[in-house]
């Protein structure tokens, strides 16, 4: 069931200087660490700004909303609507910003630099409707994450053995399983969960094909890197060889069966009880449980992260160089009373000022400078490492990336790095346990089992998933038939008896040729077509 949570966020401003604007938003994304920005970075926020947030967040796929708020003629007055911008555009809903942020926004103008274009909607239509916050500027991948992961006490009891295939992942699940068939409260142990529920789907059971196979993350599509050229990644053979192992995991009882029913809460509350060996997903997907681990002090039921693939000699392209992807953000509506005065709000959180404020909180109160360097005080230090998500709920730290902001590996003019992800951080942050698994490993973070960055060519056109697709564009209607797709054959193929699996992958592709071939010529040109914005072609 859908569920939205409506938060209002009453704070006083630091003085009189600034007039108290409320201003309504409606995000895309959800966060349940949110307080109502009645944490401390929300207050000071509020202080510095003036500006009062009356939110909205939805709780499973937004598209729908979007689609509503879009046809009402009803806006709020800032709206991140993710991977449906181009309804909002079309309804006229939200301001091209171009004008505003030359004349309003010299941080975001700063941050950006030369990557101006880069927040362009499309080489079509120019105009600049959303402040990029999903991608950041400056990223450097200090320990970037990988989708195949292995619990800690598995890995342990094995000796931490080699994982650099689906077959050496494989291992680690069966044999633990096997020795240790029920929990010690008596559940039975999973092997391999995967998540379907909704969007996730994409995330922990398509995607990660594309990963296995040694390809980047264009999400439902594969882009020839030679021709530019676009189709859905499933017509790869390596991609039917992925879903041919998930089948095979499954024929031999390691798949959990509720990994095409189970729903979001339902999958995380099965992590945090420490049942399950082996996941492919995302951090950030299974972020809240890992950190009820921690809390809990079950550190062994945490994660090692891996880059399996199909087979050796692939490399596992995580860290395949896309530059700045621009991709979703934060527009606002002509519905906004003082846009100028919501733009500066937005601006603020892009200043030196305001991004060390969001990452590291007040000074004096979170954080301290000792010989130069920003530390947290020790309470927060523990807490952040004991409790995450208490850690964030309490501060606000990590709830306001609102706007353009410096990725981690950036430092500021003090010389101290913008976020408090960075190599002492992340080693400081690592459980004892974790720290054994990579010792053992002989790495010290869990991205150095990941092949370099310098070991593959940049991708021009960033990622397909982050362009924007226009609204009046036969295309808007790709997602959607795709998704009817995969989400009906791909769960039908991996739970076949393996005889049937060909045969059953074999009339997905044929549907997908004839319902979705057209869209094949219309991705390639967006793809072209943001190349060209960006400088790539001519």
């Amino acid at each position: 069931m859908k569920r939205t949570a409506l938060v209002t966020l009453g704070l006083l401003t630091l003085s009189t200087a600034f007039a108290q604007t409320t201003i309504t938003g409606f995000f895309a994304d959800v966060n349940p660490n949110w307080a109502n920005m009645q944490d401390d970075v929300g207050k000071e926020i509020t202080k510095r700004t003036g500006v009062v947030l009356k939110a909205e967040f939805a709780v499973g796929d937004p598209d729908q909303k979007i689609n509503l708020i879009a046809a009402s003629g009803q806006y709020p007055d800032i709206i991140a609507p993710k991977g449906a911008a181009g309804v909002l555009i079309d309804a006229d809903a939200v301001l091209d910003l171009t004008t505003l942020i030359n004349k309003n926004a010299p941080n975001i103008k700063k941050v950006i630099g030369k990557q101006f274009n880069r927040m362009k909607f499309s080489n079509k239509n120019q105009g600049i409707y959303f402040i990029p916050n999903n991608d950041t500027i400056g990223q450097v991948y200090f320990d970037n994450d990988a989708l195949f992961k292995l619990q800690l006490q598995a890995l342990k009891e094995q000796k931490y053995p080699r994982v650099k295939t689906l077959k050496d992942f494989e291992k680690v699940i069966a044999d633990y399983v096997k020795k240790h068939p029920k929990t010690a409260d008596g559940k039975p142990t999973i092997g391999l969960s995967l998540l379907a529920d909704d969007w996730r789907f994409v995330i922990s059971v398509t995607n990660p094909a594309t990963f296995a196979m040694g390809s980047w993350d264009d999400g439902e599509w594969a882009i020839d890197p030679k021709t530019y050229k676009a189709m859905p990644h499933h017509f790869r053979p390596e991609d039917r060889e992925y879903f041919r192992w998930l089948n095979h995991m499954n024929d031999i009882g390691l798949l959990d069966k509720e990994s095409f029913t189970q729903k979001y809460d339902q999958y995380l509350a099965k992590i945090a009880s420490g049942r399950v060996v082996g996941l492919i997903d995302a951090g950030w997907d299974i972020g809240d449980a890992v950190n009820s681990l921690k809390a809990a002090g079950k550190h062994e039921q945490m994660y090692g992260r891996f880059g399996a693939v199909l087979k050796p000699g692939i490399k596992a392209a995580y860290n395949a160089p896309t530059g700045f992807r621009g991709g979703y953000g934060v527009g606002i509506t002509k519905s906004a009373k003082d846009p100028v005065k919501i733009l500066k709000f937005l601006d603020f959180l892009s200043s030196d000022e305001g991004q060390v404020l969001i990452n590291w909180g007040i000074e004096g109160k979170h954080h301290k400078v000792v010989n130069g360097k920003r530390e947290f005080l020790p309470k927060y230090e523990e807490l952040r490492k004991k409790d995450p998500a208490a850690f964030q709920r309490e501060t606000g730290i990590g709830n306001y990336g609102l706007s353009l902001r410096y990725g981690d590996g950036v430092k500021d003019k003090t010389g101290n790095y913008y976020t408090t992800n960075f190599p002492e951080q992340i080693l400081e942050n690592y459980t004892d346990a974790e720290k054994a698994a990579l010792k053992a490993y002989k790495v010290k973070f869990w991205g150095d089992l990941l092949p370099k960055a310098s070991q593959f060519k940049p991708i021009p056109w960033a990622a397909a998933w982050s362009i924007p697709v226009p609204q009046d564009s036969a295309l808007s209607e790709f997602w959607t038939k795709e998704q009817e797709i995969v989400r009906k054959y791909i769960p039908k193929a991996i739970l076949a008896d393996p005889k049937e699996f060909d045969k059953i992958y074999d009339e997905m592709l044929n549907v997908m040729d004839k319902q979705l071939g057209k869209y094949n010529v219309l991705m390639t040109q967006l793809v072209q077509d943001r190349l060209k914005l960006w400088g790539v072609l001519k």
